[in-house]
C-alpha cells in the first residue's frame, strides 16, 4: 500500500471483518487470510480462554486473531518501533484489554522470568536463523504449558528448522512460498 502503510483483515470472532494498518517494513510479512483460517481453524477446540504469546509479533495478526476469538491473554512481543506504535494503536482502537504489547528482543525476552502460555506463536523474520534458537529456549526455560501449541512458520525453501524433540506435529500445510505447522508440546514434558 503507498504511503508506507499496508493493511491487514481480522477474519473471526469479535472483530472479524475489522482492518487494521501496518507499516511496510521489510521484514514485516502478516500470515496471510488462507492460512490464518486454516491455523485458527486448528487451535479453535483450544483457543478460548488459553494464554498465547505472539513472539515475533509484527502486524500483530496472530495475537490479534487469537485474542478476536477468545483468548483470555495475548501477549504482542516485537521490537521495531514503527511495528510497537502500529501495535499499541490497534490494541488500544480495538479496547483489547486481554492484549499486553511488550517492546523487546524475543531472544532476551526468552531469558527473562517465565510465565507458561498455552498457545505460542513462532514466526520469526525469515531473514537470520531465530526459529531453532527461540523454539529451544521456549522449551527449555519454562514458557510452555504442557501440552501447549505451538504454530511455526517458515520459508518454504529453507531446511525444516530443528524443533524440540517432544514437539509432536499435530498439522502441517504449504502455502506459496511458506511452510506452516502446528506442534504440540508432549504432555509429560517438563521444563
Amino acid at each position: 500500500m503507498a504511503g508506507g502503510k499496508r493493511q491487514l483483515r481480522l477474519i473471526g470472532g469479535t472483530w472479524g471483518g475489522r482492518k487494521l494498518g501496518f507499516p511496510a517494513l521489510p521484514d514485516l510479512r502478516p500470515t496471510g487470510d488462507r492460512t490464518r483460517e486454516t491455523l485458527f481453524n486448528w487451535l479453535q477446540p483450544v483457543l478460548p480462554g488459553s494464554r498465547c504469546l505472539d513472539l515475533f509479533a509484527g502486524s500483530g495478526a496472530l495475537g490479534l486473531e487469537a485474542a478476536s476469538r477468545g483468548a483470555s491473554q495475548v501477549v504482542l512481543l516485537e521490537q521495531a518501533a514503527p511495528a510497537l506504535r502500529h501495535l499499541r494503536d490497534a490494541v488500544a482502537l480495538l479496547q483489547a484489554d486481554q492484549v499486553q504489547v511488550v517492546a523487546g528482543d524475543a531472544l532476551r525476552f526468552l531469558g527473562g522470568p517465565a510465565t507458561p502460555f498455552d498457545i505460542v506463536f513462532l514466526d520469526p523474520p525469515f531473514t537470520g536463523d531465530l526459529l531453532a534458537t527461540a523454539a529451544a529456549r521456549l522449551e527449555q526455560s519454562g514458557w510452555l504449558a504442557p501440552g501447549a501449541r505451538i504454530y511455526v512458520e517458515q520459508a518454504r525453501s529453507e531446511p525444516a528448522a530443528v524443533l524440540p524433540e517432544n514437539w509432536d506435529l499435530s498439522r502441517d500445510k504449504q502455502a506459496g512460498q511458506v511452510r506452516y505447522a502446528l506442534y504440540q508440546r508432549a504432555a509429560g514434558a517438563s521444563s
